[in-house]
């Protein structure tokens, strides 16, 4: 392959400022995988009910995805990409209040909130990185900045298995004891107020980023230069291969954020291992992510993205079957392996399926975001199949046909329609 820089070195503050924003969204989105834990402990919920923490954040995607989209499109990356950073440290702070009248559905508003100021951030930072450039290295730029995704994951993971895991798991007679002793709401209320200070801590920061990115000089986009305020998604249904990776980022949100969501209990369930261990294995799956991601934009100056894509999702699938058919130490190994391959599947499908859409690249990026509702969907469907089967391995399902489906696109449904894209359109 002809090599092309992968970025402008002469932008290289807005760059970083940017690239560090795949960094901070990545705390919260793992953030999850321990307040989904938490909060069954805290709140008494079964995995379904506490499935809806993943509900209630990517609805935050899901919602808010398109008016980020059209915002930037009126306005620009910059001013996206600040409001965003405003209304995740908002959402954090909200913590706060959240514990202190203790209310489950006060934190998934707080949860939204967050969500919400990611659906912005993922809109605009994506197809910026994506085309802050020559469109050639566009993959690779943009599995460089995801990169440092995982990061921001393992940073959230371990955040949350030091400050919020007490390591203290009662067994039922202990429970029954300290209810006769008038002293279990108090204990659960200790444990939620746990989550209040990682995210207060967060939040001022990110809003210090806001102000930081707000008074920092970028530079002109392409679709910005247009300053074009029309909004208007029908053209973008011609394009097959775009419409195609909205469905597969839908498969592959929900893969992932299921997979990671239900780590901890699968670990539980099938090694006996108490929280806090389950909580460090979790990060040993996003580090295999984070080896997996730069190790993927290496690969792809030899290997084209589709097709590397496309033998990863085949191995996940059978990396999944050993989970399902061996639920133990294989399975949960098998499972954690997973995360390296699955790492370059977000950014590939973001930038193969945003290729060749010129000025509609901000609302067809605004669309794969708005898919990351997938981990909104099937995040609680293996928590209802884990329930009903009483198997946390059969729920495992969910991801295998997600991998089916992001090999299809990754062999055949990638494709653009080249004289589609050579007519302009």
């Amino acid at each position: 392959m002809e090599k092309s820089p992968v970025f402008n070195k002469a932008y290289i503050w807005p760059f970083v400022l940017v690239t560090t924003l795949f960094f901070l969204w990545g705390i919260p989105n793992n953030l999850n995988d321990v307040l989904i834990k938490q909060f069954m402990k805290s709140f008494e919920i079964n995995r379904f009910k506490a499935g809806l923490v993943q509900s209630a954040f990517y609805m935050g995607y899901f919602l808010l995805a398109i008016p980020a989209g059209m915002f930037m499109k009126r306005y620009s990356y910059k001013t996206g990409l600040v409001l965003g950073l405003f209304l995740f440290g908002t959402g954090c702070l909200l913590f706060y209040p959240a514990a202190q009248i203790n209310t489950y559905g006060f934190f998934l508003f707080a949860l939204f909130v967050i969500a919400s100021g990611l659906a912005f951030l993922e809109t605009g930072a994506n197809p910026f990185i994506a085309r802050f450039g020559n469109p050639e290295t566009a993959e690779r730029r943009l599995n460089f900045s995801q990169a440092f995704n995982p990061l921001g994951s393992i940073s959230g993971v371990l955040i949350g298995t030091v400050f919020i895991f007490s390591g203290i798991e009662h067994d039922q007679t202990t429970i029954n004891a300290l209810k006769q002793a008038g002293t279990y709401d108090a204990y659960l209320h200790q444990e939620t107020l746990r989550v209040t200070t990682p995210y207060i801590v967060i939040g001022i920061f990110v809003i210090l980023w806001g102000l930081l990115m707000l008074f920092s000089k970028f530079p002109t986009i392409a679709d910005d230069e247009k300053n074009d305020t029309r909004f208007s998604f029908s053209g973008l249904f011609k394009y097959g291969h775009f419409i195609k990776g909205v469905i597969a980022q839908f498969f592959y949100v929900g893969a992932q954020v299921g997979t990671w969501s239900f780590f901890i209990q699968y670990v539980q369930d099938y090694t006996g291992q108490p929280e806090k261990t389950a909580g460090f294995l979790l990060i040993g799956t996003l580090v295999a992510f984070a080896i997996g991601r730069f190790s993927a934009t290496y690969l792809m100056k030899f290997i084209a993205p589709g097709k590397l894509m496309g033998i990863y999702s085949i191995i996940n699938m059978l990396l999944v079957l050993v989970g399902i058919m061996f639920p133990g130490w294989i399975g949960m190994i098998a499972i954690l392996l997973t995360s390296f391959f699955m790492s370059l599947m977000f950014p590939t499908i973001f930038a193969l399926g945003i290729k060749g859409l010129g000025q509609q690249t901000k609302l067809g990026g605004s669309l794969i975001v708005m898919a990351i509702i997938g981990g909104a969907f099937w995040t609680p469907v293996m928590g209802y199949i884990s329930v009903k089967t009483g198997s946390m391995a059969l729920a495992f399902f969910v991801p295998l046909l997600a991998y089916l489906y992001i090999s299809y696109y990754s062999f055949i449904g990638s494709k653009p329609d080249e004289k589609l894209l050579s007519a302009g359109q």
